[in-house]
């Protein structure tokens, strides 16, 4: 075939073109996994904080804290983009302590009457520990006052806090660490179970989503949110880093999964609860 002069021009400015930037979803973010700790106070003042959550271009944050105060802090600065929930601790220590600790059900109790929450969360449980009073309390805590939980927790956990609570909402944190085969799984056995993707990149690289994990976010459209996770003071130097890396992925699935991943199911859950009424 003959292409001609002005082809072949043509062909050879775009062989020789450099390449475009990858195009980036540009929508609303949610981030669904953000802590603001005792420890990061200092270094990050609310203000700061305040101001790194908006450079990111973040439409809202769903935060957590040890203690409450910090996710207060912050809520008092920004009450338009901060979803506060309420950790169980009261100090990073107690992460592997809370659920023998009787005291933690008065703290619950008591920053439930005084402050409006969405969720209980982010606590760490694991196994046969689910099922001791201090963690089945906190469960019927969370149906009273209508609230999600959010667990970071292996699927035995999860399991056992539906057996206590059937229609409990519940935020799988970090999607379990675990594999896309047992994440489908416990999505397709629990209607109320959500995932967040804090801590993981192995289902976008480069801006292209991992086929195994596109096939679950087309499967359950409607389970999966995006979380950044400043479990240390030093991750909260990465949020905006972090917004625009899923940005990138997040604009090669079709635009309406995108927005659910986005903003979309993060809303949903709020929704679902007390504080989604306001």
């Amino acid at each position: 075939m003959r292409i001609g002069l002005c082809g072949a021009v043509l062909l050879l400015a775009l062989a020789s073109a450099p390449a475009r930037a990858q195009p980036s979803y540009d929508g609303p973010l949610i981030d669904a996994h953000l802590h603001y700790s005792h420890d990061a106070w200092d270094m990050l003042p609310p203000e700061k904080a305040i101001a790194v959550i908006r450079e990111g271009r973040l439409a809202k944050v769903l935060v957590s804290s040890s203690s409450d105060d910090g996710t207060q802090k912050l809520h008092a600065v920004a009450p338009d983009l901060i979803v506060p929930e309420l950790r169980p601790y009261r100090r990073r220590g107690e992460i592997s302590t809370w659920f023998r600790d009787e005291t933690v059900i008065a703290h619950l109790e008591e920053r439930l009457k005084r402050y409006r929450y969405v969720g209980i969360g982010e606590f760490h449980l694991y196994g046969e520990n689910a099922d001791l009073p201090v963690p089945r309390r906190m469960v019927q805590l969370a149906k009273q006052r209508r609230l999600f939980l959010h667990a970071h927790s292996d699927a035995d956990a999860v399991e056992r806090i539906f057996r206590q609570d059937p229609d409990a909402l519940v935020l799988w944190a970090h999607s379990g660490f675990d594999r896309p085969d047992t994440i489908r799984a416990m999505l397709a056995k629990h209607r109320n179970l959500w995932a967040d993707l804090a801590v993981r990149s192995e289902h976008g690289r480069d801006g292209k989503v991992d086929p195994e994990w596109r096939r679950l976010f087309e499967d359950f459209p409607d389970r999966f949110m995006i979380g950044t996770d400043t479990y240390t003071p030093e991750r909260w130097y990465y949020v905006v880093e972090h917004a625009n890396w899923s940005r990138a992925w997040l604009a090669d699935l079709p635009r309406d999964l995108a927005e659910r991943i986005a903003y979309r199911n993060a809303e949903v859950l709020f929704s679902r609860t007390a504080f989604g009424e306001r």
